[in-house]
Formats: C-alpha cells, structure tokens, sequence
C-alpha cells in the first residue's frame, strides 16, 4: 500500500460507522447500493478492493474458500476469472452456486452475495485476457491451477517455454480459462454499528425483482 492509500485509509477509519445503511425500501437496486459501497471502498485507499473470498462446494457438500478478484460486475451479475481445471472450477461444475464475500475494514463494512454460477461468454472471457499484462497471460498458460507441482522449477521451465512458442504472435485465449458469473439471488450488506448493534440489510430476488429486509445483527 502507498503512503498516500495508507493516510486515506487512516483518515476513512469509522466513516462507515457514522453513516449507516440507507432504509430498507422496494425501490431499492442492491447492485446500485454494492456500487456505491464498492466506489467507497476504492476511495477508502483500502489495498485491493475488489478482493474478496469465493466461497464453493463440492458434489459431496464439502466446502471450500479462496480470495478472487472481482473483474466486472452489472445487472446480469458478478465476474470473476480462473482456471477451468481449478477445483474451484471443478466445484461450480459440479455444484453451480457459489457465495461471495467482500469485507472492507476500515469502513466496517461486509457484502455477502449468493446466487447461480455459469460461464461468461467467450468474448467476454477473451477481451479480459487480452486486456492482462502479457506476462500474466503467458503464466496462465504455464499454470496446471491446483494440480501437484513437484517443485518451482518446472513451473518456471514451462513459463519459458510457452514464453518462446508465443514470442512472435498474440498470446491466445488457452480453452482451459475464462470467466464466471455469478447471479445473485440474495445479497446482503452488513454495517458495523457502535454497541455491535449492526445493520444488516438483505435483499432477496423475486419474481418482479427484489425483497428487501432488515435483519437483526
């Protein structure tokens, strides 16, 4: 973190806390309020903002969790990329729902998004890819994500070599990567209160859009 990221961040501590949540109304677009949290949270100087821990589970309801960066998010839902040979892709096809957590503690707040999970298109996941540096995309080719690696050196001698098969062209989209999104059908966010006397607001789909409600702390 930046000196300039760590002093806004000193000078943010508590913000959150004095301001609470916005009354819990129909009316209300929970993807509006996540970006107003999420523009917040950039501004906070909060190191990586857009971190924030996937959580899926297996076929056999065995759970797991790993932190993600969020790449996009809109109406149709929350965007993340990875290895589809990943156990975490193996797990949303096995099990597509997936929960999602962001938590930014200088301002004392929690977004906890659950819904479906399905791939993004392949455009979308290409544009993305080529939007990386060209280092992260030869690395993503270099990866077997999750599999055994006996030691760095292999991981590092297939770096170089894929670095030398893609020295003279664009480094292509592997078939083995792309992106998810998630669905949301219940988002809750959460504000950290004086007295631990937090507010705690859930949104829930429904057929004509969104239930809203207020849930003790």
């Amino acid at each position: 973190m930046s000196l300039m990221s760590s002093i806004r961040a000193v000078f943010t501590l508590g913000r959150g806390v004095l301001q609470g949540l916005p009354r819990a109304t129909a009316d209300r677009d929970p993807i509006e309020l996540f970006g107003e949290w999420f523009r917040g949270a950039k501004d906070s100087g909060i190191l990586l903002p857009e971190a924030a821990t996937l959580v899926t589970c297996s076929k056999d309801a065995v759970p797991s969790g790993r932190m993600i960066l969020l790449k996009d998010y809109s109406d149709r839902g929350f965007v993340f990329y990875t290895n589809y040979e990943s156990r975490k892709a193996r797990e949303l096809e096995e099990n597509p729902r997936a929960g999602l957590v962001f938590y930014w503690a200088v301002l004392e707040r929690q977004v906890r998004i659950e819904g479906g999970v399905s791939r993004v298109s392949r455009p979308e996941s290409e544009a993305y890819f080529h939007s990386r540096p060209r280092g992260s995309q030869i690395g993503a080719w270099a990866s077997k994500q999750s599999a055994k690696l006996s030691d760095g050196k292999r991981l590092r001698d297939r770096y170089r070599d894929f670095s030398t098969r893609f020295r003279r062209e664009k480094v292509p989209l592997p078939e083995f990567w792309g992106g998810y999104r998630i669905t949301p059908r219940r988002i809750e966010f959460w504000q950290g209160r004086a007295d631990r006397l937090h507010d705690r607001l859930c949104f829930e789909r429904a057929d004509d859009g969104w239930t809203v409600s207020y849930l003790y702390p």
